[in-house]
């Protein structure tokens, strides 16, 4: 019984301790991780983010950034240690070990004489006949009777004096602590612990178990759903238009499943007066156009109007429940946008090259909806080669304000460019300092390619080549980490760059790549596995290694990213690529650079080319259809910034002849995005 009662009473230590072990460390790494972060911000400081309450540290702000499910839950568990000390602590659940000559009062070695003198002492105090105290009565038969009994027996007498136990010397005993209700094994505790084991190890699992399944079937590893995939796979064209782009982003899962409410159809017939322009709506048959665009699915109107809304920056008059949507869909925007360009960018052809078009056009708009500029301010005006897009992502700009091309404004000096917006402009000082803000904040890529085979001479048919560009990134705050200037995107956005190795007269992307400057350590570690893989491959000595290592580290470290893809060698011929570095959160601060090699025709014995087309998946069935409807869909759109033409390719950024059967080009400069397709 005393065992039993010493179990129960270790219980509430036993939780304590299964909640403080993995608490305590978490806490404590989470707490150190706080204070190790930089107090220098990377946030935008001009005054029309300050007033977008954006980065505002007001107490409610703080507060919902607190409040997530890690934290309120580790919140929740140090409430019940605080609560499992303070029981703990104040109760009495003190075991009392049953000892007769303690009870007694006695020392052992005591007589019998001595131990009934005792006895009848405490009786007088105990006894019921003398005390009527029922915890006296209780203590007089638990103790007080049971320590003379086994003192009386000469038997017990010695075991207790030799061994401290009535039965002699005893061994190894074991318990658990539990709660004394669930160690009784009987009637309606049994029952109990029962339940408690199947909840416990059975039900909970399973439980955990389909909801993971659920889950897992219903979304991919980026959190996505599998039909937004199947229809962005289903709906990408090799041709698809700029503007095209955004009737197959509106079309994903989690966009349909945001409820159309009447009370939504007022709000709705409003926006729609206000961005109709923005709908590619044809103005000849303006009625038919919008009788057919309203009858597509409530959700597809209801989400492309919102989001022509937030490009237009025309969201004030939004009803809270429609505020509400808009959030959410804007939420959701940068992961659907970047599953997006994975889907423009997948292997389609035998050779596993995606598609260069719509992949651009799916950059481009992720940089309208980042800054809320709308795709028609993308179109070149008047004689420009440029639209007013790049400006108006600027503070205080608007339609009318535009001095000269956005690549010469950038590179202007501060004064000339503050005595030009002062005069021109009409800006006061202030408005000219926030410029100065965002333009010392934006990226300027610089590109640092180079293709070659690995250990061979010259670059021949089916060899795989090893494409290494180093991605460089600068700021004129001399900042690596950054978040971009967006005051009408309301949540926190990191800069993503996609680095796309491609042939623009094929629309062949022959190598992709995500790039993130956020990062610095894992960049760093990608880093020196990629060089340590290819100095070891190409039989350097460690000492070369452990220099090429520490070179590839200090270029992280000031800015640089490094990018290392393989592709297998076409046919003979001579090849002009495109290697692109496009921004998904700035637009006009992209690089583009031109490189040119050549393969010769296979001389080398004992080797063989892969067969690409057996690896990636061929999508020919009614490839040639799509590509027409495509192109038809393309001109009559706007032209991407990044199209090429022929006189550009053959241009000044095109560096490098083969040499060793490797070809480089390097200093690719941001592009101001003034190159057109004349076609």
């Amino acid at each position: 019984m005393a065992a039993s009662e010493e179990n129960s009473a270790l219980f509430p230590i036993f939780v304590l301790t299964i909640i403080a072990l993995p608490l305590v460390p978490y806490t404590f790494v989470n707490l150190y991780l706080t204070f190790r972060k930089k107090t220098k911000t990377i946030n935008c400081h001009c005054s029309t983010c300050f007033r977008s309450g954006k980065y505002r540290k007001s107490i409610f702000r703080r507060i919902s950034n607190f409040s997530t499910y890690s934290n309120l839950t580790v919140v929740l568990l140090w409430v019940i240690v605080a609560l499992l000390v303070f029981y703990i602590k104040h109760i009495n659940t003190e075991v009392q070990i049953f000892e007769p000559f303690s009870i007694l009062g006695l020392e052992p070695g005591v007589s019998d004489s001595e131990i009934k003198k005792a006895y009848r002492r405490l009786s007088i105090l105990y006894h019921p006949d003398k005390n009527p105290d029922p915890e006296a009565h209780k203590y007089f038969i638990d103790y007080i009777s049971k320590a003379y009994q086994a003192l009386t027996d000469p038997v017990s007498r010695e075991n207790f004096e030799k061994y401290g136990h009535p039965d002699g010397r005893q061994g190894l005993q074991m318990g658990i602590a539990l709660p004394q209700f669930l160690l009784n094994i009987d009637g309606a505790s049994g029952g109990i612990l029962l339940l408690g084991i199947v909840g416990v190890c059975i039900l909970l699992p399973l439980t955990i178990a389909v909801i993971y399944l659920s889950r897992s079937s219903k979304y991919t590893g980026n959190y996505v759903m599998h039909h937004t995939m199947y229809a962005y796979y289903h709906f990408m064209k090799p041709s698809l238009a700029p503007s095209k782009v955004m009737e197959v982003f509106i079309r994903a899962a989690e966009y349909m499943e945001i409820p159309v409410r009447r009370t939504d159809e007022e709000s709705l017939q409003k926006l729609f007066v206000l961005v109709r322009s923005e709908l590619n709506l044809d103005p000849r048959n303006i009625r038919q156009e919008q009788a057919k665009f309203l009858k597509q699915h409530p959700a597809l109107v209801k989400t492309e109007l919102l989001m022509q809304a937030h490009l237009t920056r025309e969201t004030t008059a939004l009803s809270p429940s429609l505020q509400r949507d808009f959030r959410k869909m804007l939420a959701l925007a940068p992961r659907l946008l970047e599953e997006l360009i994975k889907m423009a960018i997948i292997p389609r052809t035998q050779l596993g090259h995606g598609w260069l078009r719509p992949a651009i056009g799916v950059i481009e708009l992720s940089q309208s909806i980042i800054q809320a500029v709308p795709l028609s301010a993308r179109k070149a005006t008047g004689g420009s080669s440029e639209g007013y897009g790049p400006f108006i992502q600027l503070p205080h700009f608007s339609e009318s304000v535009k001095v000269r091309s956005f690549q010469d404004f950038r590179e202007m000096k501060q004064q000339e460019r503050a005595e030009l917006l002062t005069q021109v402009a009409g800006f006061s000082v202030d408005e000219t300092q926030d410029v100065e803000i965002v333009l010392e904040m934006m990226p300027s890529i610089s590109i640092d390619i180079t293709c070659e085979t690995e250990g061979e001479e010259g670059i021949q048919e089916g060899d795989i080549v090893t494409m290494q560009a180093w991605i460089t990134l600068h700021r004129s705050n001399c900042s690596i980490r950054a978040f971009p200037h967006s005051p009408y995107f309301p949540f926190e956005k990191e800069e993503n760059f996609w680095l796309l190795l491609a042939d623009s007269l094929s629309n062949d992307v022959w190598i992709s790549q995500k790039i993130n400057f956020m990062d610095e350590t894992t960049a760093i570690i990608a880093a020196s596995k990629a060089i340590q893989e290819l100095k070891e491959g190409s039989g350097a000595s460690p000492k070369e290694i452990n220099a090429a290592v520490k070179e590839a580290i200090d270029k992280v470290k000031s800015g640089s990213r490094l990018v290392m893809g393989k592709f297998q060698a076409p046919s003979e011929g001579n090849y002009n690529l495109t290697s692109y570095c496009l921004c998904d959160s700035w637009i006009g601060c992209d690089a583009k650079s031109n490189i040119k090699f050549k393969v010769l025709k296979r001389s080398r014995a004992g080797t063989r080319s892969i067969n690409v087309g057996d690896e990636m998946p061929s999508l020919e069935d009614g490839g040639e259809e799509e590509d027409e409807e495509g192109e038809d869909d393309y001109d009559d759109d706007y032209e991407s910034e990044y199209s090429e033409d022929d006189e550009d390719v053959k241009g000044k950024d095109g560096k490098g002849a083969v040499a060793n059967g490797s070809a480089h080009v390097g200093n690719g400069s941001s592009s101001d995005g003034s190159e057109t397709d004349d076609n």
